[in-house]
């Protein structure tokens, strides 16, 4: 990962919180992010930034083309979470801090285990 100014750490996190979704897939945790492809230059400077993130796509669905990125495995607990949980706080969105915090505890055992191995 490359290191962030506080302008892309703000743009990150914004778009995250706004467009973002914290989840898993049952074993390991995972940050989505799929919008429109009109959007392609913000995920392309996304990948720029995060390289071991992926961007999948274009997809057509249901009339609507999109991208998907996603953060997960060594990519989000090493590159993507401590700028999360650094950044999303409950004074800045409750919602998306519950949603985080509800990512992390489900999947806690996964993260610890990454990091200690890092």
């Amino acid at each position: 990962m490359v290191a962030l100014t506080p302008f892309e750490e703000g743009v990150v996190t914004g778009i995250l919180i706004g467009e973002g979704s914290f989840g898993g897939d049952g074993k390991q945790p995972q940050v989505t992010l799929r919008m429109h492809v009109r959007h392609e230059a913000l995920f392309r400077w996304l990948i720029e930034r995060f390289p071991r993130s992926r961007l999948y796509g274009p997809y057509g669905h249901g009339g609507r083309s999109y991208y998907q990125w996603m953060a997960r495995g060594v990519a989000l607990v090493e590159d993507v979470l401590p700028l999360l949980e650094s950044r999303i706080t409950p004074d800045l969105d409750a919602y998306a801090t519950g949603r985080l915090a509800e990512m992390r505890e489900r999947y806690a055992d996964y993260i610890a285990r990454i990091r200690r191995a890092a």
